[in-house]
C-alpha cells in the first residue's frame, strides 16, 4: 500500500439533535460535529410528515406556462 494515501482516521465526537454526544471514528478535520438530524427529528422514525408549502410553487408555475387567453 502506498504511504500518505489515504487520510488519518481518528476519533471524533459528533452531538445529536437531541444533545447526546456520541464517538464516531472519522477522516474529518474537525474534533467535533454537530449533526441538525437523528432518529429524535427526522420524519422517517418519528412517522410525522413534513409538507412543504407547494402551494406558492404551483402557483408560479401556471403563470408561467398558462395559455394566455385572446
Amino acid at each position: 500500500m502506498k504511504k500518505d494515501l489515504h487520510p488519518e482516521y481518528k476519533l471524533i465526537d459528533v452531538r445529536l439533535a437531541d444533545g447526546t454526544v456520541v464517538k464516531m471514528r472519522s477522516t474529518m478535520d474537525t474534533e467535533t460535529y454537530v449533526s441538525e438530524v437523528d432518529k429524535t427529528n427526522h420524519p422517517f422514525y418519528t412517522g410525522r410528515r413534513q409538507y412543504v408549502d407547494t402551494a406558492g410553487r404551483v402557483e408560479k408555475f401556471n403563470r408561467r406556462y398558462a395559455k394566455k387567453e385572446k
